[in-house]
């Protein structure tokens, strides 16, 4: 038998693809329902399906019966209808930008954290989110094995290497957290906190020091929504791909998605997307090829270029907002100022910023920066949700060595952690004449190295969010020093940066989990 009993397969049927696959679609349920559930998914150990059923349909505090009216007919013609009309319109307008205005749910179970962040690489038009390594724990075995993607060619090459490397990383994993849920509980007193609000944290922390353990082939969920455009090219860019978990799941995901978009996604494969498959392709076999330096770089954050004379790009652009003058004559206008003209100019522009959601506007868009950045993986998942910017990352691997938490010594836990690491690192040495496959086997706490080129504008929003009290030290760290380097060479543009938290931090949640409590106290009141 499934997952699901045939009384639970019958409520279900209507609002998925299939019941009895890891890759399926969402149909039939109102937006709202269904940006709630995929909210939830991220923090919860069910699949969707389940989670659908278990806290949506059968809760009575819910009322989906009241918000979703059971469908009464098969979608199957009505989406049948649509695909000849859209594709008559492709053909009688030759406009394929009309897929962008159709879109669709997916879910994607048991795939690797490699192959999520080959899905989130898609910059625009896809909204991904991913189950936590924050609030979820990971080291339940399934039939008796940890969740952690099999490569194949890892496998074919040394599979007791691969097996025993990922599952050391596993049992490590788990057996950390009991002690150092005291060690953490014994360091941070509860104080004023509610039960719920410090157990919440103290496990939120607890699973922020252990997660550098989860190798990269450990096995998540990801839901995302996307519009027809950008799930064609997601899924051209994963057929391309030298993975044979990526390819696969694009076959998957596309099957899924004909189901309920099929104009938008039919191209993914055809003789058109087999060409741009192709040239991705054959892009990638020439780039691998090419010989480079080694790596010299010794820091976390390295700005590698800047504009040096952003300040008057931006106070031109906020001119010309205001203005009937062309840009080059407000530029020129512009190097006439005084410093302190520029500066009032910019005070009245973004000087009553009252919080980080007080966004600059787009004249910051005119100043430009790069850095490299050499962080540990579990770094990067969560700074490469950004998507508003470049970012290139280089295949994870172990040649810049690991983060080891100091709470991990403090907590007397090193030996175990470290000992974990090295094995995978060994095994990463058998493995690394295929260096792409055998990121499989690299645990998060290795550090890699990526670049973002980004705007100023865009800067804010990063470094304000990610250097927030609630969120993971290894983030923090990194939005911190891209602020002091910003601050460095444009100091009075980074004067209104003024929502940027520089303190450390010891229960990154607990804050957040009292105004939890703070909302749930509202809601009650308010609903009963």
């Amino acid at each position: 038998m499934g997952e699901f009993d045939e009384t639970e397969a019958r409520i279900l049927k209507p609002y998925f693809t299939n019941l009895d696959r890891d890759v399926f679609a969402l149909r039939n349920l109102p937006e709202v329902v269904k940006g709630a559930l995929f909210s939830r998914y991220s923090r919860s150990t069910k699949s969707l399906r389940r989670l659908l059923l278990d806290e949506f349909i059968q809760s009575k505090d819910f009322s989906f019966d009241q918000i979703v009216s059971t469908p009464k007919q098969d979608e199957t013609v009505a989406i049948r209808k649509a695909e000849e009309f859209y594709d008559r319109v492709l053909v009688g307008f030759g406009d394929d930008s009309v897929a962008e205005l159709g879109g669709a749910h997916i879910a994607c179970e048991n795939i690797s954290n490699i192959a999520t962040k080959t899905i989130q690489d898609a910059r625009l038009g896809i909204s991904p989110l991913e189950k936590s390594t924050r609030y979820v724990p990971f080291h339940e075995k399934k039939n008796g094995k940890y969740a952690y993607y099999r490569e194949q060619v890892l496998m074919a090459q040394d599979a007791s290497a691969y097996e025993k490397a990922c599952d050391a990383l596993f049992d490590t994993y788990a057996s950390l957290q009991e002690p150092l849920n005291k060690y953490v509980q014994d360091r941070f007193p509860k104080g004023d906190a509610s039960d719920r609000a410090y157990a919440s944290a103290v496990k939120a922390k607890v699973f922020d020091l252990l997660r550098g353990l989860l190798p990269a082939s450990t096995l998540t969920n990801t839901g995302l929504y996307g519009n027809g455009r950008s799930f064609e090219y997601l899924l051209t860019r994963m057929y391309a791909s030298p993975l044979q978990e990526s390819s696969c799941l694009a076959s998957q995901m596309q099957e899924e998605l004909s189901k309920v978009i099929p104009s938008f996604v039919k191209r993914s494969d055809d003789k058109y997307g087999k060409a741009t498959q192709d040239f991705l392709r054959k892009t990638t076999e020439n780039i691998s090829s090419l010989q480079v330096c080694p790596s010299t770089q010794t820091e976390e954050v390295v700005l590698v270029e800047y504009d040096e004379n952003a300040e008057d790009k931006i106070v031109a652009a906020i001119l010309y907002e205001a203005s009937n003058a062309d840009l080059a004559s407000i530029k020129k206008h512009v190097s006439t100022l005084s410093q302190e003209q520029k500066q009032q100019i910019l005070d009245a522009y973004c000087g009553h910023r009252q919080n980080r959601r007080h966004k600059p506007g787009r004249a910051f868009e005119n100043a430009q920066y790069t850095f490299s950045i050499q962080a540990n993986y579990g770094a990067f998942r969560d700074l490469h949700r950004h998507r508003i910017l470049t970012q290139v990352r280089q295949p994870l691997g172990t040649a810049h060595g690991f983060d080891l938490p100091t709470e991990i010594i403090d907590a007397g836990a090193e030996d175990k952690f470290v000992g974990a690491i090295n094995q995978a690192k060994e095994a990463y040495d058998v493995f690394k004449e295929n260096p792409l496959q055998a990121q499989y086997v690299v645990p998060m706490a290795f550090k890699m190295q990526w670049y973002f080129t980004l705007n100023l504008r865009e800067a804010f929003h990063l470094i304000e969010l990610r250097a927030g009290v609630q969120g993971h030290a290894d983030y923090r760290r990194v939005a911190q020093k891209m602020f002091h380097e910003i601050q460095r060479v444009h100091p009075s543009l980074a004067k209104y940066m003024r929502f940027v938290d520089l303190k450390s931090h010891g229960l990154e949640r607990m804050e957040s989990e009292k105004r939890i409590d703070e909302r749930m106290k509202e809601v009650k009141e308010k609903y009963g």
